[in-house]
């Protein structure tokens, strides 16, 4: 497959150009053969949507092809397409129509990432673990992330926030109780208490982003400054800085100090976020 450079963000086909038609190049392949992606970003599969599927799949066939690529021993993984494979598998069928391709694993992740994000099927949370595992994988920053996945820079910074906050309020994302944009107002409250307690008071009466906005100003107004911050106000630069640093390890970070002298500290709230750092860590030994 010839090296693309552009994004991805316009569909699958800019990475299968060579389809001249919508059938042509598709194969039927045993469905015991495949194997599921364990890259795959979306990872909630309801049961009810599944045999809505494999119902539709016993009365017109699967209409639209999965994606796989060769693995080994005669087996393939499976690229884009799962929830079809899952209910083809359902429905009682022995094969379905698949497109192969050699793929590389970059290609692989961005391809389950791009599928889903495009038919709206994952939700806030499993796009930011996406699109921060290939982050991870490939040392994209989030300008490149952005760029590959055809997603503006502030839409990935803003899903990467969500992973910072306390794994009960990604919980309430992953479940759309709270949406992104909530998420974002959240992960600039400083505290993890003041976070869920927020949150709780979001949830209970219904705010919108706005309505949280304007309780987080309320809330900043009536607490008396932080002595570090009254004692050593940070220069511009020190603030920009701060900013970079909790975007680029998608973590609470605080500087004190001045720039001849100061304190650097990361907090963060799971294991999780812990792990991620560890790794992140390891990318410079």
């Amino acid at each position: 497959m010839p090296k693309k450079t552009h994004g991805l963000g316009r569909g699958l086909d800019l990475l299968l150009p060579d389809l001249p038609e919508e059938n042509a190049g598709v194969r039927e392949i045993d469905t015991g053969l495949i194997d599921p992606n364990p890259d795959q970003p979306r990872r909630d599969f309801p049961e009810e949507s599944i045999e809505q599927l494999a119902a539709s799949i016993r009365e017109q066939g699967v209409l639209q092809p999965i994606l796989v690529t060769p693995a080994a021993d005669g087996r393939w993984r499976l690229v884009a397409g799962e929830r079809r494979w899952r209910a083809a598998r359902r429905a009682g069928l022995s094969s379905v129509p698949a497109i192969v391709r050699d793929l590389s694993l970059r290609d692989q992740m961005e391809i389950a990432l791009v599928e889903n994000i495009q038919r709206e099927d994952l939700n806030p949370v499993e796009t930011a673990l996406g699109i921060r595992a290939l982050m991870e994988q490939f040392g994209y920053t989030q300008e490149q992330a952005a760029g590959r996945l055809g997603m503006s820079r502030p839409a990935v910074a803003n899903l990467l926030r969500i992973l910072s906050l306390p794994e009960e309020l990604v919980v309430l994302v992953r479940k759309k109780d709270l949406s992104v944009g909530h998420a974002k107002v959240l992960a600039g409250v400083p505290e993890a208490e003041t976070q869920l307690r927020l949150a709780r008071l979001c949830l209970d009466q219904s705010w919108n982003v706005r309505q949280l906005e304007e309780a987080v100003r309320a809330l900043q107004k009536t607490q008396p400054p932080r002595p570090s911050r009254k004692d050593a106000r940070l220069a511009p630069e020190l603030h920009e800085l701060e900013s970079q640093l909790r975007e680029a390890v998608g973590m609470q970070v605080r500087i004190t100090g001045t720039e001849q002298k100061g304190r650097i500290v990361l907090q963060y709230t799971s294991r999780e976020e812990l792990e991620a750092l560890w790794e992140r860590v390891q990318q410079f030994n």
